[in-house]
């Protein structure tokens, strides 16, 4: 299948790259750019300015995803090609970032050539992909794939210490200005191309240029609430405490020691996070809340694994005599991409030449909702030491720009076909 060899304009998207990296900054040189906070409406406002400076139309929905739109010559479904423009606490200046700012360059590329396609062509930038202020991750894709309710979505609590605490997603869409009017998902959409750093060390350490993912790892991911009783502790008695802490630590020992039992088949178990009351010294705690997930790349291994790891749950929680429910789960990871989605991208790289292997991803991304639904394909570029979700993330326009000129000629064959 042909594309017509284009080129992106590299400087001009890495200066792209650089200005983004200035709303936000953290204290290393990464981000520090969360969801629906002061920063994130910052970098919303410029991205919309550079997007109606190239012609496109942008519209916001009502989980807050921004979508630039190119017109085509056919008033046809979409292609859609991003990611996100949200980080971690302590997050990269590449992370998302690159797969949004890519899909704006694909569409200032195509105004430097004079290119119009048969179908329009829109820059999605999702809405809370990173999870760090609103659980689950990726709650705003999940909503327009029909994954979640969009009431649901709406109503996600920060955990933000302070005077946000507790405030929902859809408060703050609204105190930042973008609580959109359009409906969410709903429609007609051709495809959609996600470009992301690979968030792992494989295309660094043997020097591919482009990574095409197939499709991801097997994720199965908890919220447990653990329940004790608060009691002085000094006198009183081993065989009368139910300590929260200690259970939620039983647990998440249990969890690390399975990840260990799967860790040659490069299974993964993580305690991501643990929040305890009332935290003090002196007093057993009566409450605690932990973050678990698990990963495999294999979907009935994942199974498996989450049914030993309820199994050591329920054992952690006797043994430590207190009680715990599960009150959030989430699935992802099991769906493969497209076909022709995927041979577009190789067929785009060889034509190319640019060097490029299959592999799966073991991070989240929107895509994996976006797949469920549609017709989804994914491009690694390359990250250093495979370093992220951290500020010494990092990379160069020349690791970067091959996959950018991959997605440009990918995106392109299938808005024209």
């Amino acid at each position: 299948m042909p594309t017509n060899h284009l080129r992106a304009n590299g400087e001009r998207f890495w200066d792209t790259i650089e200005a983004s990296a200035k709303v936000g900054p953290g204290i290393a040189g990464g981000l520090r750019r969360l969801a629906l906070s002061d920063s994130d409406r910052e970098i919303r406002d410029l991205f919309r300015q550079w997007c109606e400076a190239a012609g496109c139309t942008v519209t916001v929905d009502q989980m807050g995803s921004m979508f630039a739109r190119r017109a085509g010559r056919e008033d046809l479904p979409p292609v859609m090609v991003g990611s996100h423009l949200d980080t971690q606490i302590a997050g990269g200046r590449y992370d998302g970032i690159v797969g949004v700012l890519a899909g704006l360059e694909i569409i200032r590329t195509l105004n430097d050539q004079g290119i119009t396609t048969k179908r329009p062509i829109e820059v999605v930038n999702w809405t809370n992909e990173e999870g760090a202020r609103f659980q689950p991750p990726m709650v705003a894709a999940g909503v327009f794939a029909g994954v979640y309710d969009l009431d649901w979505g709406l109503a996600r609590p920060t955990r933000d210490p302070g005077p946000n605490e507790g405030a929902t997603l859809g408060e703050e869409l609204q105190r930042i200005g973008y609580a959109g009017a359009e409906q969410v998902g709903g429609r007609e959409v051709d495809s959609y191309f996600e470009l992301h750093i690979e968030q792992g060390p494989e295309l660094d350490r043997i020097g591919v240029d482009v990574g095409v993912v197939t499709g991801g790892y097997a994720v199965r991911g908890m919220l447990i609430r653990i329940k004790g009783e608060t009691a002085h502790t000094g006198p009183t008695p081993m065989e009368k405490r139910k300590n929260a802490l200690v259970g939620a630590a039983r647990m998440i020992v249990a969890a690390d020691d399975l990840g260990w039992d799967y860790a040659g088949s490069d299974g993964k178990v993580t305690a991501a996070r643990l929040t305890v009351s009332p935290n003090l010294a002196g007093i057993l705690s009566d409450h605690a809340e932990l973050s678990l997930d698990l990963r495999h790349p294999d979907p009935a291994k994942a199974d498996e694994m989450l049914t030993e790891l309820e199994r050591r749950i329920a054992q952690a929680a006797r043994r430590s005599q207190v009680e715990y429910e599960v009150i959030e789960r989430w699935v992802f990871g099991d769906e493969y991409f497209d076909p022709d989605c995927i041979d577009r991208v190789r067929s785009a790289a060889a034509e190319l030449g640019v060097s490029h292997q299959d592999m799966l991803s073991q991070a989240g991304h929107d895509a994996y909702h976006m797949a469920s639904k549609y017709p989804t394909a994914m491009v690694f570029s390359p990250c250093g030491d495979g370093i992220t979700h951290n500020e010494a993330e990092n990379t160069s326009l020349a690791a970067q720009l091959p996959a950018v000129d991959v997605l440009l000629n990918a995106v392109v064959s299938r808005a024209e076909r």
